[in-house]
């Protein structure tokens, strides 16, 4: 579990070619370096290089590692480096820079032979079946040097099977890898985005990676347009849904989950590498059996650590079925459960009801929360306006967790897996009765609390008038998208799909991009790595393979798991309402808990409060909706006779929050 960078620069033939040091400055790498510091504490390593292919064109390399040491202390080091450089690590000036390159190899005569000279791996993640996958390839004739590196597992595993190499992988896994005799880098995501890569490319064959975001906006590599075509269209997308998805932001790509790219300057590649296609090929569906024997396998799998390892424990099925099994394979666990500052957000109580059915060694913290202290940092460190705020509580976790543990494993995934959103259950009234729900008058309905039944019924109403589904995910949807952000952007396709396409929308989209980016970004800042055991290949295909009507019996939400759970938890366990990983955000905008009103005011109410315009955002923010947004929300707070005074806008007021707080530090660096 790491930070990883790098940067690619080609020469063409007949181009003047700089020495390397100046071909890719030490500032830059410095940089990279820097931005990615807080994801590993436990070590540092540089690795340069400079290719010449067949045709002249001249390929340099510089790679940048942060480490979270997990596995083999003594010999996970990176870069990992095999071949004719792991003998030396220039700068490009000449001067030796040995202590830049811990990872060195011994030469591999299996490597050798297959035209392998120089292969250099980055590796964020952690590979859970490397010790099979190290017996295969010592089988075909590898030679290892460290004794149960998994990093190492990359390197040969790519030397052996190139492209084909994460099909193999039970994992988790952000990798760069270089290959010296070709002049290549490749770039691979694991299947459900669990783990971050960004890239940019910049005129004249430059091409960088980071771990996150900011890393790469902080690089003078962008071109000068602040202002790009697609801004509009990428405000609405980061307005709807709270996160961009897929797109570009300021000539910063994610890659896409279960993606390979390919980057050599020439003819560059991004190809799908994920062995199945979700919820596109027939199989066996689940029943409570199989799942349980799925979820243990998966747990199994995940249980190796060279550093304390244990669980978070909610008190929900998820994570406490999850402890449970970790806790039978293991022996011997440790849980641990925050006590949140508000009662109706503690789940404390409930998680040590499980404890003691799981028979953990069990411990609940205390929360430090300081969330207008904490979401600048979180925000600048990951270079996006990303507007889930249960982001605090996931860091705020995840830091009293670091106290106590260096791997946690989770219950995420679990809901996407396995059928748990309300709005599943919408999606068959929303395709059979749309035509009469958009004749439904939700205007007359109060919309002071967001959990109540009536503003249940009035998003599903505006729902069937506007984008469907789309719209039960928004942060804003339709009808306040166009009093933000008025006729700027185009509107995004409606979108009525089954329940089972509602899942799959999700893994595509929902858990990469805002529940995957939330746990990295939560865990890394406190340096622990973890691990999401509901996420397991084996696990996700059968889970695909399932219809929704098999995962919920009788109409209950993730009733099949429900059913595994019964088996050893009591009624008040199995039974307990979803509550989710939430805060009281609103009434933070009210109250000013830990400053976050004064954060908000100082924000949306000050001058340029998104950004000078020359950035562009500002200009497209309908500010007068804003204040009316702001006032609104208060009134909603209030005690009233009449229940259509106010209504809550706490998730849209975080958006714009967030989404000023990044454009003002874009704004500085």
């Amino acid at each position: 579990m790491c930070g990883i960078a790098g940067i690619l620069r080609v020469h063409q033939p007949g181009q003047a070619t700089p020495p390397p040091h100046m071909a890719i400055p030490e500032a830059w790498i410095d940089l990279l370096d820097e931005s990615i510091r807080h994801r590993g504490p436990d070590g540092a390593g540089r690795f340069r290089h400079r290719a010449t292919r067949p045709d002249g064109t001249v390929v340099d390399v510089a790679l940048v590692h942060r480490r979270l040491s997990i596995i083999d202390h003594a010999g996970g080091a990176q870069p990992m480096v095999l071949g004719r450089s792991a003998l030396r690590a220039d700068s490009g000036d000449g001067s030796a820079r040995r202590a830049d390159l811990p990872g060195s190899l011994r030469p591999c005569p299996r490597c050798a032979a297959l035209g392998k000279t120089t292969i250099a791996v980055v590796f964020n993640g952690c590979i859970y079946n490397h010790r099979d996958l190290r017996r295969e390839l010592r089988a075909a004739g590898h030679e290892f040097t460290t004794d149960h590196s998994d990093t190492e597992v990359l390197l040969h595993g790519w030397a052996e099977w190139g492209a084909a190499l994460p099909r193999r992988l039970e994992a988790m896994f952000a990798v760069g890898v270089w290959d010296g005799a070709a002049g290549g880098l490749h770039l691979v995501r694991d299947r459900f985005g669990e783990k971050p890569l960004y890239t940019l490319d910049s005129p004249g064959g430059v091409t960088a990676f980071a771990s996150t975001a900011g890393a790469l906006l902080r690089l003078p590599l962008r071109p000068g347009d602040d202002r790009p075509a697609d801004w509009p269209a990428l405000t609405v997308e980061w307005l709807t849904f709270g996160h961009g998805g897929p797109m570009r932001l300021l000539h910063v790509d994610p890659v896409a989950p279960g993606r390979i790219v390919h980057r050599a300057g020439d003819g560059n590649e991004t190809n799908p590498w994920v062995r199945r296609v979700p919820f596109g090929e027939p199989g066996p569906a689940l029943n409570a059996g199989a799942a349980e024997a799925a979820l243990r396998t998966a747990i199994r799998r995940r249980l190796e650590a060279d550093v304390p390892l244990g669980c978070f424990l909610s008190g929900g099925i998820d994570s406490s079925l999850v402890a449970l099994f970790a806790r039978q394979e293991a022996g011997t666990l440790r849980t641990l459960c925050v006590r949140m500052p508000d009662a109706r957000y503690d789940e404390s109580g409930a998680a040590a009801s499980a404890a003691g059915v799981v028979g953990s060694d069990h411990a609940t913290v205390e929360a430090a929360p300081r969330p207008a202290d904490d979401l600048p940092p979180l925000i600048e460190t990951l270079g996006l306006p990303f507007g889930d705020s249960s982001l605090l509580p996931t860091y705020w976790v995840s830091g009293a967790a670091r106290e106590h543990l260096a791997v946690a494993l989770t219950g995420d995934g679990g809901d996407e897996m396995f059928s748990g959103y309300e709005r599943y259950g919408a999606c068959r009234p929303l395709r059979r009765f749309r035509w009469a729900l958009r004749l439904f008058p939700s205007a007359v309905l109060p919309r002071r609390e967001p959990r109540s039944r009536a503003a249940k019924l009035a998003r599903l109403a505006a729902a069937a008038r506007h984008r469907g589904y789309t719209d039960l995910l928004a942060v804003f949807p339709t009808e306040q998208m166009r009093r933000v952000h008025g006729d700027a952007g185009p509107c995004l396709a409606a979108s009525f799909p089954t329940p089972d396409q509602a899942r799959f929308v999700d893994q595509a989209f929902y858990l990469p991009y805002d529940l995957m980016t939330k746990a990295d970004t939560a865990s890394m800042a406190v340096a622990l790595e973890t691990r999401a055991p509901f996420l397991d290949s084996d696990l996700a295909d059968a889970a695909n393979s399932t219809p929704h009507a098999v995962m919920t019996p009788g109409g209950r939400r993730k009733g099949l798991l429900r059913d595994v759970a019964r088996k050893y938890f009591p009624a008040e366990i199995v039974d307990r309402p979803k509550q989710g990983f939430a805060i009281p955000i609103g009434e933070w905008f009210r109250s000013d808990f830990g400053g976050m009103r004064q954060l908000l005011l100082d924000h949306l109410t000050g001058p340029e409060p998104f950004g000078p315009d020359r950035l562009g955002v500002g200009p497209m923010i309908n500010t007068a909706f804003v204040k009316r947004m702001l006032r609104e929300h208060d009134d909603a707070g209030t005690q009233s006779l009449w229940p259509w005074k106010g209504r809550d806008h706490a998730r849209r007021l975080y958006m714009l929050l967030v989404l000023s707080i990044w454009a003002k530090w874009l704004a500085r660096i």
